[in-house]
């Protein structure tokens, strides 16, 4: 027993001193690793830096600090730390190869994010799914459809593939085909559609809006109409210019045709 306490003993005054100090530099380290996090959060915040961008700047900058503190607390601890990178390294690399779409997704986020494709409240069409962006995350980006359903998107997925931001730019054509009838007269019809777009504040002066015969279709002459709007009017402009040619049309008398089909039926008996 006197043997074993006097290992103890041996034992506390080798090391002891070293893994208090172990300790001091693990807790004061993550204390300057946090207030550096914080005073890199509110640099980035007074330049506006998205918010996105600076959770991601937030968290690789604590982290690195965070492994630079282990090391230093392992090395005062009397423990190889070079044995212990090693040894992490292996271990890395094992868990790196397991998971290899997962730092795909890694890897693409940060593409993401470096290159600001889209941001957050864009209304995006990425890896064939569309919806207004929530969050941009490390592996994934959250999207909310119009009927608000939400849908995480691997972000290696939208790297590999077409990205469409809709509301990227602050104005948008807004493209619809108007029919009339063969027998209509076409003035009079392209002079209705140029009082309803005059006649909407939302359509915009420049650009332009264009109107112009774009087919003689089989049942149909078509017209082209064009109107330039904010983005945040798109749908309501759409909507509500759609609906008041058919009013127009109706009051003016000019017919809006659909497909139809003569059928001609013969009588054998009286051919033979």
């Amino acid at each position: 027993m006197d043997s074993l306490w006097a290992t103890i003993e041996l034992w506390l005054t080798t090391y002891g001193v070293r893994i208090l100090i172990a300790i001091a530099v693990l807790a004061v380290g993550r204390w300057i690793a946090k207030r550096l996090v914080s005073m890199l959060d509110k640099v980035l915040e007074k330049k506006e830096i998205d918010s996105t961008v600076r959770s991601f700047a937030k968290n690789l900058l604590y982290y690195t600090l965070l492994m630079a503190v282990i090391v230093a607390a392992l090395n005062q601890a009397g423990i190889n730390a070079t044995s212990f990178l090693a040894v992490l390294g292996a271990a890395g690399l094992a868990i790196g190869l397991a998971l290899k779409d997962s730092l795909a997704n890694f890897a693409a986020g940060v593409m993401l994010i470096m290159y600001r494709f889209f941001s957050n409240g864009d209304y995006v069409t990425i890896a064939g799914t569309s919806g207004t962006v929530k969050s941009i995350n490390i592996f994934h980006t959250e999207l909310a459809t119009p009927d608000n359903q939400k849908i995480f998107v691997p972000n290696g997925s939208i790297l590999g593939d077409v990205i469409v931001n809709t509301t990227a730019n602050d104005i948008r054509r807004v493209d619809m085909i108007a029919g009339i009838g063969y027998e209509d007269d076409i003035d009079k019809a392209k002079g209705v559609l140029e009082e309803i777009l005059a006649n909407d504040p939302r359509v915009l002066k420049d650009p332009a809006p264009a109107i112009a015969v774009s087919e003689l279709a089989d049942s149909s002459v078509n017209f082209i109409v064009r109107p330039w709007t904010k983005t945040s009017d798109y749908w309501g402009v759409y909507w509500d210019v759609t609906e008041l040619i058919k009013k127009r049309f109706d009051q003016e008398n000019i017919s809006i045709p659909y497909p139809q089909q003569d059928v001609h039926m013969y009588d054998q008996s009286k051919a033979n």
